[in-house]
Formats: C-alpha cells, sequence, structure tokens
C-alpha cells in the first residue's frame, strides 16, 4: 500500500511482533528494534482507516526460562508467571497498542501448536533422523544448546554458548565449542545417539529462492541479503523436536521426554493469539490473501521469520505468508551490548519509577535512534539533549508560545484569517505535504525519517511564528496577528493528529489543550481544522527539562551493574601447588591490633602502620591506602606474619606482613578474628 493508493488490494492487516522470552523484564533494545516500530504501523493503519489485528505474546517454552528457573531455585512455570505480568504491564503502562498480548503456555497455544504439528506429521511433511547431541553424563540428561558453554572457535570467548557467540555474534552449533563444559554439572558432556523429527527445509530452497529473492526485492537490505546467504548456502534439515521437560510435548507415542523445539512452537502462537481473539473467524486474518501478513523482529529472528515460518505454513498448505518482514538492527547501550544476563540494560518498568509520564520521551529517542539498517547505540546522554534540544526546545516550544500567545492576545479563542501573505501560502502549502510525506516513510518502514519529518513541521512553525513576531505586529496591526495565530494554531493541529502514532500520550494533550477530538490521519494536512472562534484551553508543558543530576544517576547505575557484573564473572585463582605441614608450620601468624597509621609520602598505596603483635611493637608497610583510610583502622585486630624476613619499602623497614583477603576484581578486606583476641595469639 501507498498512501495514495486509493484502491488498496489488502482488506485487513495481520502485524506480528517476535515474542520476548517470559525470563527477564522488558528492555529498551527490544522496543527500539520491534515495538515501537510495530506500534506506530498499527496505529497509523488505524487512523488511515484500515483493519488491523496487532498480535503480541510472551515466549515461555525457552531453554533461558529453564535457565532462570534453576538458578533462582524454582519452577519454569514460577518464572514465566512472573514475567509474563512484568512485561505485559510494561506494554500497557507504555501504551503499545496490542489487540491481543497473551502467552504460549495458554490452553489455547498448547492445542494450536500440537494439532499443527499433527497436521505436518500426517501429511508426511517431517523427516526422522537419528543424530549426535551432548548428554551430561551425571545429570542424565542431554542438554539444550544454552546449557552448553566453551570456547568461541572464532572469536576465543570462553563464556560463549552452544548456540551463539555474545562476544563476536556468530551462530554456533554445540559441537562447534572448543572445551564444552555442561552448565548443570561443569562436567564435559559426551556425544549421545537421539532420535527426532526434522522439517526438511531443503525440499523448500526452490519455492523460497522465487518468493523472496524473485518477489520481494523490496525487502530491507539487511533482510534480503541474509535470506539470500542462507539460500545460496543451501538449506538442510532442522529439528522441530527436542529433548526437554519444559514445553509442548511431542504428541506421538513414543516421543516421551521430547517437546517442540521453541522455534517451532513460538511463531505458531501469532496464530493461537489469534484463535484466542476472534475465536469464530481467526482464519481470515492467516489465510484470506485479501489480508497483509507483517512481522515486525530484530534481526536475530530473520531466518525464522523469512525462511523457517513460511516454510511451515506452506507445508500446511492453505496459510498466506508476510508480505514483509522489516527486521531491524540491535541497540546497544552506551557503547556496549544490551545482555540480560549482564544486567546491562534500560529496563522499562524501572524507567518509569525514575522518569514518570515519560514515555513519550523513551519511544521519541527510541524512534530517533533506531537501528533500522546498522546496529545503533543508545547513551543518557543523547536522551538528555534529544528530550531538552528537540522535544522541549523545538515542539514543545511551538506549541507553548502559540496557544500563551492565543490566549494573551484573543481570549484563547481562534481568531479570523485575514489577508495572506507570500509566506502564508508558502507555509499553507508545506503543511499540506506532511501528512503523505510521514504516511509513506511509515508505509515503507522508514520510521525514523517519519519522526524527522514530524519534527520538521514542528520546525517550520517555529520558523513561521519567529519570523512573523506577533508580539510585535499585535501593537500596530491585529488582524495581522490573527492571521499569523490561526495559522499557528492549524500547525499545532495537525501536530496532535500527525504525533498520534509516535508519541500520542503528547497527542493526546496536546488535542485537550486545543479542545479537538481525535482525527483520521487524512483529515489533516490543511489549514481549516480548527474554526475562527473556537476556544481553546490554557497551555500546559508539553514535555520539561531533564536535569544533568538525572541522566547521572542512570549512569551510575549501569557503573554499578558493570562492577557486580565484573565480580560475579571474575575466575578465581586456581590452587596453587600443595605444601607439606612442615611448610606450613614454618609460618608464625599472630593476631596485633594497629596502634598507628600513616600514608607514606610520594606514594599512592602504602601505609604506614604500628602494630602491636604480642610479641613487639613493630612497624610494617602494607599496599591498602586504595582501600582504608589509616584513621579509620586504628585499634583494627588484623593477622600479621610476624617471622618474614624484614624488608626495606620506601626507606622504611617493613617487619612482617599483614594478611589480606582478594575479591576476584582486586578489592581488598583484612582477615581478623570475629571476636577480640589477646594481641598475640596464634593463628593455627
Amino acid at each position: 500500500m501507498t498512501y495514495t493508493d486509493k484502491e488498496n488490494k489488502f482488506k485487513r492487516y495481520t502485524v506480528t511482533t517476535a515474542l520476548p522470552y517470559a525470563n527477564g523484564p522488558i528492555h529498551i533494545g527490544h522496543m527500539a528494534g520491534v515495538y515501537i516500530p510495530a506500534d506506530i504501523y498499527c496505529r497509523y493503519l488505524r487512523m488511515m482507516g484500515e483493519n488491523v489485528l496487532f498480535i503480541g505474546g510472551s515466549d515461555e517454552h525457552g531453554v533461558p526460562v529453564t535457565i532462570r528457573a534453576k538458578k533462582e531455585g524454582c519452577t519454569p512455570q514460577d518464572v514465566v508467571d512472573r514475567y509474563h505480568s512484568i512485561i505485559k504491564k510494561s506494554f500497557e503502562d507504555f501504551g503499545t497498542s496490542f489487540d491481543i498480548y497473551s502467552r504460549t503456555t495458554s490452553a489455547t497455544h498448547q492445542k494450536t501448536a500440537s494439532d499443527f504439528f499433527l497436521k505436518l506429521y500426517n501429511d508426511g511433511k517431517f523427516i526422522e533422523q537419528s543424530s549426535q547431541q551432548y548428554y551430561d553424563e551425571q545429570e542424565k540428561t542431554f542438554l539444550a544448546d544454552r546449557y552448553i558453554t566453551g570456547t568461541c572457535p572464532i572469536c576465543g570467548n570462553e563464556r560463549a554458548y552452544g548456540d551463539q557467540c555474545e562476544s563476536c555474534g556468530s551462530s554456533l552449533n554445540a559441537t562447534d565449542l572448543i572445551n564444552p563444559k555442561s552448565a548443570l554439572s561443569g562436567n564435559a558432556p559426551v556425544l549421545k545417539e537421539t532420535k527426532h523429527w526434522f522439517l526438511p527445509l531443503n525440499d523448500y530452497e526452490d519455492f523460497l529462492k522465487q518468493w523472496i529473492l524473485e518477489n520481494h526485492k523490496e525487502w530491507k537490505t539487511n533482510v534480503y541479503g541474509q535470506c539470500k546467504s542462507w539460500l545460496d548456502n543451501g538449506l538442510q534439515p532442522r529439528a522441530v523436536t527436542r529433548d526437554l521437560d519444559w514445553g509442548i510435548k511431542v504428541p506421538l507415542l513414543g516421543a516421551e521426554g521430547k517437546v517442540l523445539y521453541v522455534w517451532f512452537d513460538a511463531p505458531i502462537g501469532y496464530i493461537s493469539n489469534t484463535i484466542e481473539h476472534d475465536k469464530d473467524s481467526w482464519e481470515k486474518w492467516w489465510k484470506e490473501k485479501d489480508t497483509k501478513l507483517v512481522h515486525f523482529i530484530g534481526k536475530d529472528n530473520i531466518v525464522f521469520h523469512c525462511i523457517v515460518f513460511p516454510s511451515m505454513l506452506k507445508a500446511a498448505g492453505d496459510y498466506i505468508l508476510p508480505e514483509n518482514v522489516p527486521a531491524n538492527e540491535f541497540l546497544n547501550l552506551e557503547g556496549d551490548k544490551i545482555s540480560t544476563s549482564r544486567n546491562w540494560a534500560v529496563w522499562l518498568n524501572e524507567y518509569l519509577k525514575d522518569f514518570p509520564n515519560k514515555q513519550d520521551v523513551l519511544k521519541y529517542v527510541l524512534c530517533a535512534n533506531a537501528p533500522e539498517t546498522k546496529d545503533n547505540d543508545f547513551t543518557w546522554k543523547d536522551f538528555q539533549t534529544r528530550n531538552n534540544s528537540e522535544l522541549v526546545a523545538i515542539l514543545g516550544n511551538f506549541i507553548n508560545r502559540t496557544i500563551v500567545l492565543t490566549h494573551k492576545y484573543f481570549e484563547g479563542k481562534v481568531p479570523e484569517v485575514n489577508e495572506l501573505n507570500d509566506l502564508d501560502k508558502q507555509t499553507i502549502e508545506e503543511i499540506k505535504l506532511y501528512p503523505e510525506k510521514i504516511g509513506t516513510l511509515i508505509e515503507t518502514y522508514k520510521f525514523r525519517d517519519a519522526l524527522f519529518e514530524l519534527m520538521n513541521l514542528a520546525r517550520l512553525g517555529n520558523k513561521y511564528l519567529t519570523e512573523n513576531e506577533p508580539w510585535k505586529t499585535i501593537k500596530t496591526d491585529k488582524e495581522r496577528t490573527a492571521t499569523v495565530l490561526n495559522i499557528s494554531l492549524q500547525i499545532c493541529a495537525n501536530l496532535s493528529v500527525l504525533m498520534e502514532p509516535f508519541i500520542q500520550f503528547s497527542a493526546k494533550k496536546l488535542q485537550n489543550m486545543l479542545n479537538l477530538n481525535p482525527l483520521k490521519w487524512y483529515e489533516s494536512g490543511n489549514i481549516s481544522i480548527l474554526k475562527a472562534g473556537h476556544e481553546i484551553k490554557p497551555a500546559e508543558l508539553l514535555f520539561e527539562r531533564i536535569e544533568d543530576e538525572q541522566i547521572q544517576k542512570q549512569l551510575d547505575k549501569l557503573e554499578a551493574s558493570k562492577k557486580e557484573n565484573a565480580l560475579n564473572n571474575a575466575t578465581v585463582e586456581p590452587q596453587k601447588e600443595n605444601i607439606s605441614f612442615d611448610d606450613f608450620g614454618k609460618m608464625d601468624i599472630r593476631v596485633g591490633t594497629i596502634l598507628s597509621a600513616e600514608k607514606v609520602a610520594k606514594t599512592k598505596k602504602l601505609l604506614k602502620l604500628t602494630i602491636d603483635t604480642g610479641i613487639d611493637k613493630r612497624t610494617i608497610v602494607s599496599g591498602i591506602a586504595e582501600y582504608y583510610n589509616p584513621e579509620d583502622i586504628i585499634g583494627k585486630q588484623v593477622s600479621v606474619l610476624v617471622n618474614l624476613a624484614p624488608k626495606n619499602l620506601k626507606g622504611i623497614e617493613s617487619q612482617g606482613m599483614i594478611l589480606m583477603a582478594e575479591n576476584p576484581d582486586g578489592e581488598l578486606a583484612f582477615v581478623s578474628p570475629v571476636k577480640p583476641i589477646k594481641n598475640g595469639g596464634t593463628i593455627k
């Protein structure tokens, strides 16, 4: 569809969004990559009068769910119940306009997925194959790819998973890993034979080449290119079942202990959610040729939605295929890849606690920085700059000035338009272009450009208002002032319509100020939305400045996350070689009390300590100045190796050594008795 296509061949739109794993909250990477563009698209289509079904839901059968459950010591069902609720509420709080947001543990989905599998099985679409898969002999279970870690053969990352290296982004097979280990027991797994059902993707290769490479050259280059690469390399049969105890059971005799593989199960969730929403006429959304199917996903799901799922739909026989799959690339955070496991993310539920009622600010920034053709980066400084310099200084400033001046000069009523000059006529002609310009960009999935054009309309308004200076003309030419403010108010009214797909809370607030009911998209693009004499309400600030302190708080939170993750993932030093009891017995370790402490001149790390060892009072130089202030440790009992040979440090003879414990990140702490001990007491 194009904006000017009056004979649209599609009667309805089925729009799906990738199902997020219910193993953690939703974060800004999810929103920028999938849900914000999908929501913009659906809101726009509805404003164009189109019939839209917008589908979302939680993916609750992935291995990440079982990993989270094991880590937390609870059941997978406990995990998905908790996070499905958190995710759903986050979408609701951000105003994501799903027609249904369901889940893959629902009874409807269980039946739909089982029935889909059985249809393909009964139609002979699967092949049975035995293969060698990793098995944990201690835990007596086959290992899903995410339960296997090892060294990436591409980049050398020692914490790569059996399906992907999160360091370099390479897709892997578990058997590619160097020194693989089971995440369950820590042992090296063994290869063991197991039987599964496979979808022979190679049977659909010719169909896919024609359908994608010939018929859909308009797809985004990142999507088309990835599909072409897979097809050029040749497709192989892909397993649709897995040896797991969490998921939809394979509905066949002799398939005990096997479930539907999550990549097969999850996209069927789009269909089951449609059935749950519209049980009696769900098929029109999936089987009628005048329905347009669009999948919004991230780049890691391109293969599944462009090659695997279409092959499943083709095998089933009577389903429509996606007209487009406008996948985005990844959004990074402060120069680093967003990671749930490393807690390196901005979580939506936490964002709203720190920035209440600022959903539109985040949506605006994420759309403006959308990773549409390449990976992009979110930084808190850019978030602040875009809010203060664009939303506040351009959009909010224009609207506020216009409404305030209307109340000041015309008692809050839309003034009459009088004689138009050339600048007025030029501005009016430009206003007419924006609905089609923005609409066409939305329809071609260029949401970042569409948002830029929306802001250009606000820039046009600011420029028009500034050049005409109604605060000056009111003194000499009230009719001219009336014309300028009328046209400025019409720009505000147009903005209230065209803002709605992008920042709907602010659009609604502006409509309320203008005392204006919601309009259809095609009702914009003119200067007759507000009639002369129409009364508007007083101005309210649409946006407010974000201060440095608020941004620093977010940066501090990320820094704390980074330190915690480094500590959790730091490698513990391996055990040293064994020593004899006699070797240990040679060390004389005593409890002593620090009597005085001072920094050693011209050093950063050294403190000069006087310690009562119970034997004597001696001087010891210790490298602990980064972790302890001298005045804070006087009177502290510590452990002292008293029979260490004296050593000269910075001109001071050090007569012994303080024993310290060291965290993997290098932080030092005293080894002290838990209750007072007489100085000179021995440590054995």
